[in-house]
């Protein structure tokens, strides 16, 4: 009873607590690979844990900042089996919005509930059409256009690292307005990200879920984001722990010598522990530091001003 009481509270204060603007549908006009999964919600101690989701979404949580400002496109961690949506997605929006920087988290549809034809597309193409739609409505949000970026856990990592390597700068042939725009982040945080699809680092989990239990070669390749770095990758910043056993640090190591191979600007910080799927609640000792050392990479980087941190 206890347990549930507590639930319901969290949930309350998750779902209440930040000036949440509107939830915006990534496909009005129909949902490509479209499925008829129906949403389903379960909670652990840090809130709530989406699976199946049928309609992906963005959820806006705008900030006060009444200058053009940054944004910053999150998305949550889960293995692609779930969306661990609160811990990764809307407390680090409550982050954020103190920085003066609009959030916006993303709902994305998992490739492990999806059919083979749509497995390894949906995720991708939930996040392209995110970017795109933040892009789009950047006047009407306040939003500087050019400090756009993209923030992931775990295998949000994943999918934010291919954004940030599998993006285009509008699809000139599409019939759809919004297709215009370009789904390239300006700038990447990620965060124990899983990269790599290849042994001996890969996460099995979130590759099975991916790419199905015997994935061919082509796939292997094309979600091994270390393969696909160059000069116009978005500067990254990798933040992970030494004792990880999860995700092993080699994904965030192997990420940052292509970024500086390829003359990218890139920080990495590996903690001595720290584990995995820490976030913001569950981080403690050093590594609590870490979002005070990603504040302080976007000030380097002229996304945020100075006075923000005072």
């Amino acid at each position: 009873m206890k347990i549930f009481i507590y639930q319901i509270v969290f949930f309350s204060l998750s779902y209440f607590g930040l000036a949440q603007s509107e939830i915006i549908s990534l496909y009005p006009e129909g949902i490509p690979c479209k499925s008829d999964l129906k949403i389903e919600t379960s909670y652990d101690r840090s809130g709530r844990i989406f699976k199946k989701v049928g309609r992906p979404e963005l959820w806006h949580y705008p900030t006060s900042n009444p200058k053009n400002h940054a944004a910053l496109l999150i998305i949550p961690g889960g293995g692609y089996y779930g969306l661990w949506f609160d811990k990764e997605g809307v407390d680090i929006a409550n982050w954020a919005n103190g920085l003066g920087i609009s959030a916006f988290v993303l709902k994305y549809r998992l490739p492990y509930w999806e059919n083979e034809d749509c497995k390894d597309q949906v995720a991708l193409m939930d996040a392209l059409r995110a970017m795109r739609i933040i892009r789009k409505n950047a006047i009407d949000w306040n939003l500087n256009s050019e400090k756009i970026g993209v923030i992931g856990f775990s295998a949000g990592g994943h999918l934010a690292s291919t954004l940030s390597t599998h993006y285009d700068k509008g699809l000139e042939k599409s019939t759809l307005s919004i297709d215009k725009f370009s789904s390239r982040p300006d700038f990447s945080a990620l965060i124990y990200p899983v990269i790599t699809m290849k042994k001996p680092n890969v996460n099995l989990g979130s590759r099975e879920n991916l790419l199905g239990k015997i994935p061919d070669r082509e796939k292997l390749d094309y979600f091994s984001n270390e393969l696909w770095v160059n000069q116009e990758t978005p500067p990254t910043i990798l933040i992970h722990a030494s004792d990880d056993e999860v995700v092993v640090p080699e994904n965030s190591l192997t990420y940052y010598k292509a970024l500086i191979d390829h003359g990218v600007n890139a920080e990495l910080h590996i903690w001595q522990n720290g584990g995995h799927g820490f976030a913001i609640s569950e981080a403690s000792g050093s590594i609590k530091n870490w979002l005070r050392i990603l504040e302080k990479w976007m000030i380097t980087n002229e996304i945020i001003e100075k006075d923000k941190l005072d």
